[in-house]
């Protein structure tokens, strides 16, 4: 890689592959005088390697799914004018496909943002943490998981109580309840040395769900949706607190579901 451009800033290829230790020395030595002496490289270099997947790897889903028969074609008909170029700039067959597959990453970021999706991935909030933190917890969820007997009423309200004197926020039985989704536990976990309520239901139709609550100063917002590990979220926020009501269920259902609890949380 000796002959590639050293500019001041190194590509996320030349970056992956200082990550990977594919450089040689003269190489690696450029790489990390920028990294000790450029702000920006540096934190693209952190960005990089808080990747736990290597540069190949993270691109090998992409590269599955997309046309090989099309880039191969693509390959075949790049002239050797174009290949010498390709050549002197450092780009081989590895850093074309994975241009192409960054190609594809944009084109679906565009799409997303076409449907709405764009503003909520482009400015990720301190929302966005503690719902991925859930979502993450509650991928791990079976039946079997949820499985144990709910408890009698006097039960479920001393779980709600213990719940709402953490939080700060008055909750009932009959104000969490949803229809047709059997509440099984109410508890508090922590999340950034905050609390966090978790009201857990199990959905004879989709499986495990949860109604999940934090403290907030973020003022009151509209419900919202999205996906994550596979589940439906809708989420939205009060003046003291955010929301989110997370599950397997059909997207239209899990709305109109924490449209009822939100309607009688506010109540």
């Amino acid at each position: 890689m000796s002959e590639l451009n050293k500019g001041h800033m190194p590509t996320d290829e030349q970056l992956t592959a200082f990550i990977d230790g594919e450089l040689d020395a003269a190489d690696r030595e450029w790489v990390e005088r920028l990294i000790a002496g450029d702000a920006r490289v540096a934190e693209r270099f952190d960005f990089l390697s808080r990747s736990a997947l290597p540069f190949e790897e993270a691109f090998e889903p992409m590269l599955a799914e997309a046309p090989a028969a099309k880039l191969e074609a693509m390959l075949a008909a790049v002239t050797t004018a174009k290949k010498s170029k390709a050549r002197a700039a450092g780009i081989g067959r590895r850093g074309f496909l994975a241009a192409v597959a960054a190609s594809f990453v944009a084109a679906i970021a565009i799409d997303r943002a076409v449907i709405g999706l764009g503003r909520r991935l482009s400015k990720p909030d301190e929302d966005t943490e503690w719902r991925a933190a859930v979502a993450e917890y509650l991928s791990l969820y079976t039946a079997d998981t949820l499985s144990a007997p709910a408890g009698d009423h006097v039960q479920q309200v001393a779980q709600l109580n213990e719940v709402s004197m953490k939080l700060g926020l008055s909750l009932a039985p009959e104000a969490v309840a949803m229809p047709g989704v059997e509440f099984k536990r109410a508890q508090i976990l922590n999340y950034d040395n905050k609390p966090l309520a978790q009201i857990a239901y199990l959905d004879p139709e989709s499986g495990p769900m949860a109604l999940c609550i934090v403290q907030s100063a973020k003022g009151a917002a509209a419900p919202d949706m999205e996906s994550r590990r596979g589940m439906n979220v809708v989420y939205w926020s009060s003046a003291t607190h955010a929301f989110m009501l997370i599950g397997h269920a059909p997207i239209d259902r899990m709305q109109q579901l924490a449209a009822d609890v939100m309607a009688r949380l506010v109540a």
